[in-house]
């Protein structure tokens, strides 16, 4: 190759390269974008009062559990178990696996399985496992018990919680009358 063989390359290279930049100077004079004073966007937030939260709480807290119960249904509860049944074991006797046990469960006090180390969150939780308090952890057990060690998402169809409920209730030695 000759030398003006390679003036060719470099200047065709050179003239790309000014094609470029001259393009992005014309498109900058042509398309004028004011930049802002102050980058980002404003958010408006409204303030919620205390009272008003707080109402919201207690109103979701305190969910009618007999007409609950009426939606679900022992066989349903027995299908929807099959995703629990990873951790939980259901029949009598039944070894602690990564959950504790859960038969006996519906009226037992919370966190006193035997050989089975609960979150610090749950050994303190001074309540027992009512039906309300079912529905509640089932719902989202991180959101219900702070800080517990359960892993599952929860159960959003109220239909899928009362089922399990009954089929939890079923699993016992002295099943507990629905509400």
């Amino acid at each position: 190759m000759d030398s003006f063989e390679i003036n060719k390359i470099i200047a065709a290279v050179l003239m790309v390269a000014l094609l470029v930049i001259g393009i992005g100077k014309l498109s900058d004079v042509i398309f004028h974008v004011e930049k802002p004073e102050t980058p980002g966007y404003a958010v408006k937030v409204e303030q919620v009062s205390n009272a008003s939260s707080s109402a919201t709480t207690a109103s979701e807290e305190k969910i009618n559990i007999a007409t609950l119960m009426a939606l679900g249904d022992v066989a349903t509860g027995e299908k929807i178990f099959k995703k629990c049944a990873a951790c939980h074991s259901i029949i009598k006797g039944g070894k602690n696996a990564i959950g504790p046990a859960l038969y006996n469960v519906v009226g037992r006090k919370v966190g006193v399985v035997e050989d089975y180390k609960y979150s610090k969150a749950l050994a303190a939780y001074e309540k027992e496992w009512t039906f309300e308090e079912l529905n509640g952890y089932l719902t989202k057990p991180a959101k219900w018990i702070k800080g517990t060690k359960m892993a599952f998402a929860g159960l959003r169809k109220e239909k899928d919680r009362a089922s399990v409920i009954k089929y939890l209730n079923e699993n016992s030695d002295n099943p507990l009358p629905l509400p």
